[in-house]
């Protein structure tokens, strides 16, 4: 149960964000503080260990840029979400109404190398942010799951139907998939928690306005990113890995969906929580239905910036699959959602950012 605090009785209620200082999670920020209708705190939990915080400043450089844009407030600890005692603090202190969980380690091919660190970050620390959730009395949950729980494809495009769990490719997939099946048991367990996990495809791109973008620590693992940083000469060449899957050019195919795009499934499935009724786990898909081939997105970026990039093939990477589309009509029915954005937008907003930011948020 929620301890008993007077004050929080009259604080304003607050969405705490963890890995809020990341990708997809500062978009997320952005999405929520864009809105006219927000009248909630915005919590920013982040370890920083895929965020930048130029040194002496007190909020990792996305999230400045944020309130700079929105000109509103956001609260934010350092702190891992495997640190209960942290985390009770950020409850002590704030009218948590609900979470969105993006915090965890995210690159597949990494995943296959480093399992334990995997395993270790992203369910040993949802448990104990669920943990902490139970105590304070906080059921309602957005969750960031991924595409790579439905393991090797039996078809395609994948529905929420498909089977999940089995053929499974990287510690990566299997860690999502766990704790998915673990919010499942929470929910059979006690009917007052909500949980939403969307589950995402392949989000690129970056806020229109360039002034915040993917900044991945080291070499990119993901493709945009790295893409993007030979375009602007930071990388020396491209690797394709693999050019004999049984597509369209022999390179992988996936379902790219424009980071904005996925900040707003966020917003709606928040919305979500005040419908009358609602309860349970509920998986969703994210994503735009579409796939391209990595030939076909390095072709469409060329266009968009204007820049040859080079690039070579090697061989398939540990974790890989061949394919993987999304069928998005479940997040149209039931958060009235669905991509707005194309890949000419998805590179054109890339490359804005990147060329505006060739180091990143590190600036020269």
């Amino acid at each position: 149960m929620k301890p008993n605090h007077n004050e929080n009785d009259t604080m304003t209620s607050a969405i705490l964000v963890t890995g809020g200082a990341g990708y997809a999670g500062s978009h997320t920020v952005a999405a929520l503080l864009e809105r006219p209708d927000t009248d909630v705190d915005i919590v920013v939990v982040d370890n920083l260990s895929n965020a930048y915080r130029p040194e002496g400043q007190k909020k990792p450089e996305p999230l400045r840029i944020i309130e700079e844009m929105t000109e509103k407030t956001i609260h934010f600890y350092d702190i891992d979400i495997r640190d209960a005692a942290g985390l009770c603090r950020i409850f002590e202190n704030h009218n948590i109404d609900c979470v969105i969980h993006f915090a965890a380690l995210k690159a597949v091919a990494e995943s296959v190398e480093k399992p334990l660190e995997y395993y270790q970050a992203n369910i040993t620390g949802t448990c104990t942010l669920f943990e902490v959730m139970r105590k304070y009395g906080v059921h309602k949950l957005v969750y960031s799951s991924s595409c790579t729980v439905y393991g090797e494809p039996e078809r395609l495009p994948l529905d929420e139907g498909h089977p999940t769990g089995a053929g499974l490719t990287s510690p990566y997939g299997r860690s999502k998939y766990f704790c998915e099946e673990i919010m499942k048991d929470l929910c059979r367990s006690d009917p007052k928690w909500m949980v939403i996990s969307l589950r995402y495809f392949n989000p690129v791109g970056a806020h229109p306005s360039g002034k915040i973008g993917e900044d991945p620590n080291g070499i990119p693992n993901n493709l945009m990113p790295y893409i993007s940083q030979v375009a602007v000469g930071r990388l020396k060449e491209l690797v394709v890995f693999g050019a004999d899957y049984p597509t369209v050019d022999g390179t992988g195919v996936r379902d790219y969906i424009h980071v904005v795009d996925l900040a707003e499934g966020h917003v709606k499935a928040v919305k979500l929580f005040k419908q009358k009724g609602f309860s349970g786990f509920h998986a969703v898909n994210l994503g735009t239905g579409t796939g391209y081939s990595v030939l076909q997105l390095l072709s469409a970026f060329e266009k968009a910036s204007g820049r040859k990039i080079p690039h070579r093939v090697a061989g398939r990477r540990a974790g890989d699959i061949a394919a993987n589309v999304a069928d998005p009509a479940l997040a149209q029915r039931l958060l009235g959602w669905r991509a707005a954005r194309g890949l000419a937008d998805m590179c054109a907003d890339t490359w804005r950012w990147q060329r505006t930011h060739p180091n990143g948020y590190r600036g020269e």
